[in-house]
């Protein structure tokens, strides 16, 4: 009997020793994926917790601003199931809002989120919390934006610049035309070429009305902060209509076996089947969407200042025209029409191996084999505005090198999708290709750029 108390005591000790020790077990970890930063009007609030092997018990959300704490509800975790991104099997998403209906006093300024959790231990006989807290910055009052510049005209294919205000000065601020996106740049960027700007509010953005959309297509201001607060302000604007040009081009098989399988060796973003004006058409439509892909994600690596300075770019008038920009092609083989597509640059031709130049100063952001390009250059003007020369027998600069205007980057070729050696050159702004030759006028750029800075 005695022998049976003692392990009864030994028993009890153990289950208290295990009890206590129990709570000092880990609790769920807590990660605030949403909002990082900012709360506005109504903002998204994303909880993980993760817990080694079982949901947790409880999640709270409280939002605490000037010493009153709001409990945020939300969804109950196991209904809303695993995370997908990068998340394990024992972690939980949780998601609540935080807004004026939650939260009535909500205001601007500074306040916390504070997250909860626990989790059962020792088969439920207890739980164990863990708690993390992030501050943030509550903004409730849209951006406010206003145009400054007068006097925006553009051409269907072509580009202009508009100057405006926008408030506070860290909001995302820009051009949509339809439904593309042109961001704009603090205008202190641009000094130089007789411009000096101080004000912190100004900005510019350069824009396009591509050669495929409407003249009615839609144009506005807008501006976003991080809370997902937004402003947009219309603004005057006249669009000039534009004929392109139409042309048939005659395809040989000649061409096409010195062409498909040189371009296709270079590329592993499609692998075409079939005769060889499959693989043709293949290349000249599928490829050369990626490769247009490839071309608009340089817009990303672009300078927040103007590099060119407001000097023409370079006309490469020494040269003779066999294409321009938006020339509407169709491809004929064997009498039938097999392809259709816009040709967007300018195909110039001098001699062969001719020395291609920098049109403008700026720091070479693409330098490498890109498809139906070929051997391609793609040199950032800064604010969006880039230069592409394409087709190139041979490169003389490598990416990240700053380059001077009329500094030589390369020799002419025929590599790509080119019949003959020459230059495809076509200018960019934010990632969408123009027509140059706006470009290479100073009386274009005097006025359209540099009269609404000064």
């Amino acid at each position: 009997m005695r022998k049976f108390g003692v392990v009864v005591v030994l028993l009890l000790i153990g289950a208290l020793v295990a009890f206590v020790a129990a709570g000092f077990r880990p609790g769920p970890s807590i990660q605030i994926a949403k909002p990082e930063k900012f709360v506005g009007a109504s903002t998204p609030v994303e909880i993980v917790v993760g817990t080694p092997t079982a949901d947790p018990s409880a999640v709270t959300i409280v939002f605490e601003q000037n010493g009153t704490r709001t409990t945020i509800p939300h969804l109950d975790p196991k209904t809303v199931g695993v995370r997908d991104a990068g998340a394990g099997a024992d972690q939980t998403a949780v998601v609540g809002v935080v807004s004026r209906e939650v939260v009535p006093m909500l205001a601007s300024g500074t306040g916390r989120i504070i997250v909860s959790a626990t989790r059962p231990v020792l088969f439920g006989l207890r739980t164990v919390a863990s708690e993390v807290t992030r501050d943030v910055q509550v903004r409730l009052e849209k951006p406010r934006i206003e145009v400054v510049s007068t006097y925006h005209y553009i051409n269907v294919g072509g580009s202009e610049a508009i100057v405006y205000k926008v408030q506070p000065n860290d909001v995302a601020s820009g051009v949509t035309v339809g439904d593309i996106r042109y961001p704009g740049f603090p205008a202190t960027g641009a000094a130089g070429e007789g411009v000096a700007i101080q004000d912190p509010s100004l900005r510019i953005a350069f824009f396009a009305l591509r050669y495929d959309q409407p003249e009615s297509t839609p144009m506005r201001l807008y501006a976003r902060d991080e809370a997902g607060n937004t402003a947009s302000a219309e603004f005057e604007h006249r669009v000039f209509p534009k004929a392109f040009k139409s042309s048939r081009i005659p395809i040989e098989d000649k061409f096409l076996d010195k062409v498909i399988p040189a371009i296709l060796a270079t590329t592993t973003e499609i692998n075409p089947q079939g005769a060889m004006i499959d693989k043709f058409v293949a290349v000249n439509s599928e490829l050369r969407k990626k490769n247009a892909d490839t071309i608009a994600a340089q817009a990303a690596k672009t300078s927040a200042e103007m590099l060119w300075k407001g000097v023409v770019f370079h006309p490469f008038t020494n040269n003779a025209v066999e294409s321009a920009f938006a020339d509407k092609r169709t491809y004929v083989y064997n009498g039938k029409e097999v392809d259709h597509q816009t040709h967007l640059g300018f195909d110039l031709a001098s001699t062969a191996n001719a020395t291609i130049v920098a049109a403008n100063r700026g720091k070479v952001v693409y330098a490498a084999p890109l498809g139906i390009y070929g051997n391609c250059v793609i040199i950032d003007h800064g604010m969006g505005v880039q230069s592409l020369y394409a087709h190139l027998s041979s490169l003389a600069v490598q990416p990240g090198a700053d380059v001077e205007k009329d500094q030589p980057i390369g020799k002419s070729g025929q590599t790509g999708m080119a019949g003959g050696d020459h230059l495809h050159f076509t200018m960019l702004v934010n990632g969408q290709m123009v027509n140059p030759v706006e470009w290479w006028d100073s009386h274009w750029i005097a006025d359209r750029i540099l009269r609404k800075l000064r």
